[in-house]
């Protein structure tokens, strides 16, 4: 089959949509099939614009392209499932999420915007009409089908997506240290576990990865700074796959303390690696995974946050069966392409 893969770029900006769509594609293409990305840009601000992308999006038709026939569409993310084609499916990363859950949360910029209102009434609109076009619709996650049957009264079948390259993954010591791997942004909340570094009374570290908000990076180093914690916690920036398995490994626990996360990676990777994994009741798509058993959920408070990391420390078979158990839980869900793309293509 020839299958298009639609979605929408911020230039510049990698995470982990556009990890989605490289790994989707080459998922079928192990399988036998032609497959494309397909990418529109994507700009949110200001609300004109916003509805400028949704325009775009909805002009392009990917029936056919150069005179041959696309079999599929299976389209990303907002406003990219918008596109035109009569065998559409939708696999939903998310929607715009500030005309939705962010809208009245610190989180969300759409309502201050001029014409955000009105902005945000079109969104939803559009969204009713044109994700029904779709033959079949799938979501990353438990939260994210919550969030369509809630807002739009859209049915959709969650569909796991496993995370890159996870049978690389491998269970190895427990140092005294914890990992955050995830791209630097405010409702990824790396603030909470760099105040955390204050109250830490075992000699367990801090270490974060990722690039991000030049903003926000300039927010943890001043606090970084004012707590006198350059000691504990290192800002590690970009790191390749291999050194992230590698610190993975070897990792006391992971933090993951994203807000409404629409499914989160960091969880899985985490587990695949044996480790066990702090979040919050507000984490979003973590709470899928993560329980008493492999994991704690606590409230975001720093102070918390170091306390259970105390915990790891000072019981480290405690946390060596966290983990087990956390990487068992993955094996029993079985969240393998083959599944996937079963799923998507028949």
């Amino acid at each position: 089959m020839k299958i298009a893969i639609a979605s929408v770029q911020i230039p510049f900006i990698t995470g982990g949509a556009e990890l989605l769509a490289e790994m989707l594609k080459e998922a079928l293409k192990k399988r036998g099939h032609d497959a494309e990305i397909v990418t529109i840009p994507f700009k949110w601000y200001p609300a004109k614009t916003l509805l400028n992308c949704m325009v775009m999006s909805r002009m392009v038709d990917l029936t056919e392209v150069n005179g041959e026939k696309i079999d599929l569409l299976i389209a990303l993310k907002f406003p990219a499932y918008y596109i035109q084609h009569p065998n559409k499916v939708l696999w939903v990363l998310h929607q715009h999420r500030q005309a939705y859950e962010l809208w009245d949360t610190e989180f969300g910029d759409l309502k201050s915007m001029d014409y955000g209102k009105e902005t945000r009434e079109r969104i939803i609109s559009c969204d009713n009409q044109y994700m029904k076009e779709a033959k079949k619709i799938f979501t990353i996650s438990n939260l994210v089908t919550e969030r369509l049957e809630k807002f739009n009264e859209i049915d959709a079948l969650t569909l796991y997506p496993p995370p890159k390259e996870y049978e690389k993954i491998k269970e190895g010591n427990f140092e005294d240290y914890i990992f955050y791997p995830s791209r630097i942004d405010s409702m990824k909340r790396q603030r909470l576990l760099v105040e955390a570094a204050k109250y830490i009374k075992s000699p367990v570290k801090i270490m974060l990865a990722g690039s991000g908000s030049k903003n926000e990076i300039s927010e943890i180093q001043n606090i970084i700074k004012s707590h006198g914690t350059s000691e504990k916690v290192s800002l590690l920036g970009y790191i390749d796959d291999d050194k992230k398995r590698d610190l993975y490994s070897n990792c006391l626990g992971v933090y993951f303390g994203a807000y409404q996360e629409d499914y989160g990676y960091v969880t899985l990777e985490a587990f695949y690696s044996g480790k066990p994994v702090i979040t919050h009741p507000d984490a979003g798509g973590p709470l899928e995974f993560v329980n008493e058993e492999n994991g704690f959920i606590v409230d975001a408070d720093p102070k918390l946050i170091a306390q259970k990391i105390d915990f790891l420390h000072k019981n480290k078979e405690t946390a060596k069966a966290m983990g087990s158990k956390g990487r068992r839980l993955m094996q029993e869900l079985d969240i393998t392409w083959d599944h996937a793309i079963e799923e998507l293509i028949n």
